[in-house]
């Protein structure tokens, strides 16, 4: 797939994460240009972006809780890439707690995760908008998880959200187009550095419950993404599974 993606410019939110960096590369491995939006980890995403092969490879605050700080990104994109192609959402953010544990499910909990899982897709799709629409064929995706589908994963909070990242893919597909497609991609257990640190019995577990027996790894979530961009030009509103089949089990 190297250079389908010559002269398209990507922005990846969350993008020094375990799944994100994949993403990054994977992109850059194909001849786009990207922006690696980040929160906090400037320095980490300048060490990623320095890396790349390629050039013209940016990394920028790009907190999807500040509208404004958006608008900033959207505007520093225009003035020194002149376009936008490819938006993915992939910031988040999310704690372990029991289901059952309604109470350490506390209320800046529950707002944190619906703030930057929800609202933070929403406001940077919102923000990249008439970039995207001005390529006329521009490409937002939006990682989910198997949460969404299973209602299992890291707290009640955490597969609403995602929940509502698949329903919002699918309201703005239809809003969006003909000009910008609207996809999810969503993985299963992805064996993340994060996931890595994890009970080892716990994550052996979870490989033996998913029918192709192991979880999934960053570089086909971002298999995914590319697929997207690339050949699946006839798709939107669509939610792509990248899970080993698990909730078949």
């Amino acid at each position: 797939m190297n250079q389908q993606l010559d002269g398209k410019v990507a922005l990846v939110t969350g993008a020094t994460g375990g799944i994100g960096a994949e993403i990054v590369r994977r992109l850059a491995g194909c001849g786009a240009r990207v922006v690696l939006g980040c929160n906090r980890s400037v320095d980490a995403a300048e060490r990623l972006a320095a890396e790349l092969p390629g050039e013209g490879h940016l990394a920028a605050p790009a907190p999807v809780t500040d509208s404004p700080a958006l608008g900033a990104l959207a505007e520093r994109i225009r003035a020194e890439a002149g376009r936008l192609d490819i938006l993915v959402n992939c910031a988040g953010t999310t704690r372990f707690v029991p289901h059952g544990d309604l109470d350490a499910l506390d209320d800046a909990l529950i707002d944190q995760i619906l703030a930057v899982n929800v609202r933070g897709t929403i406001a940077a799709t919102r923000a990249m908008r008439p970039l995207l629409e001005r390529t006329g064929e521009g490409l937002v995706v939006n990682i989910s998880s198997i949460a969404a589908r299973t209602a299992m994963g890291s707290n009640i909070a955490y597969c609403a959200s995602k929940a509502a990242v698949d329903n919002l893919t699918l309201s703005l597909a239809r809003a969006l187009a003909p000009r910008i497609r609207v996809v999810s991609v969503s993985p299963g257990l992805v064996d993340t550095e994060f996931v890595k640190g994890l009970d080892a019995e716990w994550r052996d577990a979870q490989a033996r419950m998913t029918p192709l027996g192991r979880l999934g790894m960053p570089g086909e979530v971002a298999d995914a993404v590319v697929a997207a961009a690339t050949v699946l030009r006839f798709t939107t509103g669509a939610v792509i599974p990248v899970d080993g089949g698990r909730p078949l089990a």
